[in-house]
């Protein structure tokens, strides 16, 4: 009967059936063959909608499309580079702060890619930088703002795993900085190598750029210093971000009209709707996983092969960045019920795991074979996979370096949240 439900289960993952299916089918086969209520499903999804922390998904999912869909990555390109241009390897690292800032606001790393992906690569090329520079460089980035305020999985991944998402913010923020002062060294490097030459200062050009994006500037200021200052938390946050969004895009630019809020609205919440019935059916799963102690069973069996914390946050981290490869929500929702217990018995506090699971879930995008921003990245600039394999090769190992440096320092990821006083 197990291998036939199996077969069964592969069968329909095959043939293209929603993941969501797949793992609600699992979960009432499950608790029917353990003769346990089925109930349990229909329990995880009312305590899904009652978390007050729910209602940032859809908020911060709106305010990311409504930015997609304006002229403000370009505003935000030519702002980066009229700011940092002058400096060596200045452009690079205009760029890096610029997808890093979008896919915050997004919450999406091929928004980033699609959006910013064209604007940054002719920009770069236009300075002298080498084309596979310029590639690694786009697909790496399209991830590098899930460490920040207000990105998407680190508020999933608080609601599943129960971690306060204000701790969990101030938990990621040192780590993400890490990386981008990391990648931008590089960028600074390589700049030098290829003997790209400064952006020439212009006080105009910076104030026409200041000027055109007068309105955006303080937005992530009023977002991400609102929520590291106490004054609301992340659902409050939210509300606050589509309100400030609207009025910028729709009434002061006038980038989006009003009779586009609806599809926009519409394109989004089809997003958000395919997450959260995912969760809803993960949710149901791992209930049974926990009612027939799966982490218990699986931490005595990680526990008499590998003893040291050490040892398992090594094992973990290989783990994490094949899972995190593809699917990413679904491997939040599924596996952190799972690693959470286990990672507790070895004394890892909960929001260090955290910390970890997203930038493994960063690396995970750009990992080759299945690394998402490679496909997304060779799709949108036709270029072969090997290719951006190449490309990515040195930008990832520096984000391998630092996930070890963030893994083993549990300080950086844990100080702020302490500094802040956040339980």
């Amino acid at each position: 009967m197990i291998a036939l439900s199996l077969g069964t289960l592969a069968v329909l993952a095959l043939i293209g059936t929603p993941i969501f299916a797949l793992m609600g089918g699992l979960a009432l086969w499950l608790f029917h063959d353990a003769q346990i209520q089925s109930s349990a499903v229909i329990i995880e999804l009312a305590r899904l909608a009652s978390l007050p922390s729910l209602i940032a998904v859809p908020l911060f999912t709106f305010s990311g499309y409504l930015l997609a869909e304006s002229k403000a990555p370009a505003r935000l390109i030519a702002l980066a580079e009229s700011s940092f241009g002058w400096l060596p390897g200045g452009v690079a690292v205009a760029g890096l702060c610029a997808c890093a800032l979008f896919t915050a606001f997004t919450g999406a790393s091929g928004v980033t890619i699609i959006a910013l992906g064209g604007l940054i690569d002719p920009l770069l090329r236009r300075q002298g930088y080498p084309g596979q520079f310029s590639l690694g460089l786009i697909a790496t980035t399209g991830s590098l703002g899930l460490l920040f305020p207000p990105s998407l999985p680190i508020i999933l991944y608080a609601l599943v795993s129960k971690v306060s998402i204000d701790r969990l913010f101030a938990a990621a923020a040192v780590p993400g900085l890490l990386i981008l002062a990391a990648l931008s060294l590089y960028a600074v490097l390589s700049a030098k190598r290829a003997g790209v030459k400064p952006v020439g200062f212009s006080w105009s050009v910076l104030r026409r750029a200041l000027s055109d994006a007068c309105w955006e500037i303080p937005l992530p200021f009023i977002v991400v210093g609102g929520i590291y200052g106490g004054f609301f938390t992340a659902s409050e946050a939210a509300a606050v971000m589509v309100f400030y969004v609207l009025v910028c895009e729709v009434l002061i630019y006038k980038d989006v009209p009003w009779t586009r809020l609806g599809e926009i609205a519409r394109q989004s919440m089809i997003l958000v709707g395919s997450i959260l019935i995912v969760l809803g059916c993960a949710l149901g799963l791992t209930s049974y996983m926990i009612d027939a102690d799966v982490p218990g069973r699986l931490f005595s069996f990680l526990h008499e092969h590998i003893a040291s914390q050490w040892g398992f946050l090594a094992l973990l981290n290989v783990f994490l960045l094949v899972v995190n490869m593809v699917e990413i929500f679904s491997a939040i929702m599924i596996v952190v019920p799972i690693i959470a217990p286990v990672a507790s018995h070895y004394g890892i506090d909960p929001t260090h795991l955290g910390v970890l699971f997203l930038l493994n879930l960063e690396i995970g995008y750009m990992t080759p074979p299945l690394g998402l921003n490679l496909f997304l990245a060779s799709r949108r600039f036709n270029r072969s996979l090997p290719s951006l394999y190449a490309a990515v090769a040195p930008f990832w190992v520096l984000l391998v370096g630092a996930l070890l440096v963030v893994t083993y320092c549990p300080g950086l990821s844990l100080g702020l949240p302490r500094l802040m006083r956040l339980q």
